[in-house]
């Protein structure tokens, strides 16, 4: 039968969980792919950390980059991380080098993967990169494959499960972010430093990469970004007597040649499907035509659904399919023209946290007026104790400018 020799760069938690999937299930795995998966080298900072594996000295390889240059490997696993430095040089050199490359970075895909998918497609070789978004939800096969026939208007729906986590637990136990946030990082569900899951990178590097599947086009750098740091559980209780739940959405859509990419929390209707996603799950929406609506959801992070996102790619290439990195040849490509958030129709919510004294109000109002927005539903909830108020005003649809001159700074959320 014949073999593919691979190397795994990266033995963390995601690549000494590959390793040693492959290593147990490589039987079975050849048979269904009639080829079988061959490790052959291993790479990574520290070669006697406690894996729970041991690694023999044919196996090791010291410098990473040594594993591109030699003829017997076929396929190499980037688990490294990061768009710059090592990562970066691995992927690069592999490519130039003939091999096939599976990757978990999104970081990297996202910034490079325009130039990384020419060098690919000029060698013929493989770039795969289910696992760079939404872990274990094949989301990038699904539009690479079983969604081919479709021509697709638009791509939305939760990409990030640290930040539905959150978000979530406030909700069920009325509790504030930063209490959550310490239970998130107890629980593994959170990195200790969470900012780009908690400011929305890491969702826009995401709906890059989907955006540029979905619309047959180059990555659009552009993008409105705003994260879940400011969303405090008074927004949680006010939208939950609305009938919403706050959800951080990736969301991307095409009209004609123009695209509109943005990641933001929104206030989502709680019987809806995207409502009802809680705790670390992901779920993605697409609409298309002619299959109309189609939806994906599962585990977006950890080892184990990482790791089958990694195996789906790894027998991709094992059955021999050589396929464009972004579904297409580079040359059918399209640029898209990006148009900013404002220049599209939404209702917003706005909480101001306010002296409670005569005259304010008024202010607030007036900024409104002077604006055009015209306000669909405005309570104001006095707190007497801190001779505070909480004023919420919910607005009519219009297009919204980024920045307006407040008395006081709001707490501002779009809805769908």
């Amino acid at each position: 039968m014949k073999k593919i020799n691979i190397a795994i760069v990266g033995l963390g938690n995601i690549g000494s969980y590959l390793y040693k999937y492959l290593k147990k299930n490589k039987q079975i795995l050849a048979k269904k792919n009639n080829c079988t998966p061959n490790i052959i080298y291993l790479s990574a900072k520290n070669k006697n950390r406690n894996r729970g594996f041991k690694i023999n000295n044919k196996q090791w390889v010291k410098n990473y980059l040594d594993v591109t240059k030699k003829k017997e490997v076929d396929l190499i696993v980037e688990l490294i991380g990061g768009s710059e430095g090592p990562a970066k040089k691995l992927v690069f050199n592999a490519l130039k080098n003939k091999k096939h490359v599976v990757t978990a970075n999104k970081a990297l895909i996202s910034k490079y993967g325009d130039h990384l998918s020419q060098i690919a497609e000029k060698n013929r070789v493989n770039l795969e990169f289910e696992a760079a978004v939404c872990g274990g939800v094949p989301i990038i096969r699904s539009l690479k494959e079983s969604l081919i026939a479709n021509k697709i208007n638009k791509i939305y729906g939760i990409f990030n499960g640290t930040s539905n986590y959150i978000l979530s637990l406030m909700d069920k136990e009325n509790k504030s972010f930063k209490e959550v946030l310490i239970k998130a990082q107890k629980l593994g569900y959170a990195e200790s430093n969470p900012t780009s899951d908690l400011s929305g990178e890491d969702v826009a590097a995401k709906l890059k990469i989907l955006s540029s599947l979905c619309f047959n086009s180059f990555l659009n750098k552009n993008i409105h970004v705003e994260g879940i740091k400011d969303i405090d559980k008074d927004d949680i209780n006010y939208a939950k007597k609305l009938g919403y739940k706050i959800k951080l959405l990736g969301y991307a859509e095409l009209i004609g040649k123009n695209i509109f990419q943005r990641v933001h929390p929104t206030l989502i209707r709680d019987s809806s499907y995207v409502g009802s996603i809680d705790g670390v799950l992901n779920a993605v929406i697409i609409d298309g035509n002619p299959v109309g609506q189609s939806i994906i959801q599962g585990d977006g992070a950890g080892p184990a659904a990482t790791t089958s996102a990694l195996i789906s790619d790894i027998s991709s290439i094992l059955r021999g399919n050589i396929k464009f990195p972004f579904s297409i040849s580079n040359k059918e490509r399209k640029k898209l023209n990006f148009k900013h958030i404002s220049e599209r129709y939404f209702s917003a919510y706005f909480r101001f946290n306010v002296i409670d004294k005569p005259g304010v109000l008024s202010n607030i109002t007036q900024v409104f007026s002077k604006n055009k927005v015209s306000i669909k539903r405005l309570v104001q909830n006095p707190n007497k104790n801190k001779k505070t108020s909480s004023i919420i005003i919910i607005t009519h649809s219009r297009f919204f400018r980024p920045v307006y001159r407040w008395p006081s700074k709001p707490v501002f959320i779009w809805f769908e």
